[in-house]
């Protein structure tokens, strides 16, 4: 199983001002046509070595770097992880007795490993994007019905 390691601490200024710097470096190469890309790493003498990459894990990093540079902490997630219950509620920002009633409640599958419940990363952001889905769709008609009685929104 896939442990989840959620960011601890926000990045730094200087970890934000160089992630824009780097990322916008490295977005200039993602319009090139070809599968992979040739970088070069630098170790504590100078030496290159060169690493090939693949354009997919270079569209993330840049997508990393993208995020960073907004000042935000970044976690990867892959789609098949499994998680607990503590590490699904974190995704969802809610409490991990709320989520526990949302797999109770049959609104995210879930499977029991032993005694513990495990939920799927794609089952809970399915969840979510059903859940903000339904928020959307609220919040407009209620922008419609505010704008409909004349309340100032116009």
């Amino acid at each position: 199983m896939t442990t989840i390691q959620l960011p601890q601490t926000m990045p730094t200024a200087e970890e934000v001002a160089l992630a824009r710097e780097s990322g916008r470096a490295l977005s200039a190469y993602l319009q090139m046509r070809a599968e992979t890309q040739q970088i070069e790493l630098f170790d504590d003498k100078g030496a290159a070595h060169p690493v090939r990459v693949p354009m997919s894990a270079l569209r993330l990093l840049v997508d990393v770097l993208t995020e960073i540079g907004e000042g935000n902490a970044v976690s990867i997630i892959p789609v098949h992880a499994e998680l607990t219950t503590q590490e699904a509620a974190d995704v969802l920002n809610v409490s991990r007795p709320h989520l526990v009633k949302l797999l109770e409640g049959k609104e995210i599958p879930f499977h029991k490993t032993g005694t513990h419940r495990r939920v799927r990363y794609q089952d809970v952001i399915a969840y979510k994007e059903r859940i903000d889905t339904e928020r959307r769709k609220a919040l407009d008609a209620l922008a419609e019905q505010a704008q409909e009685l004349g309340m100032g929104y116009e």
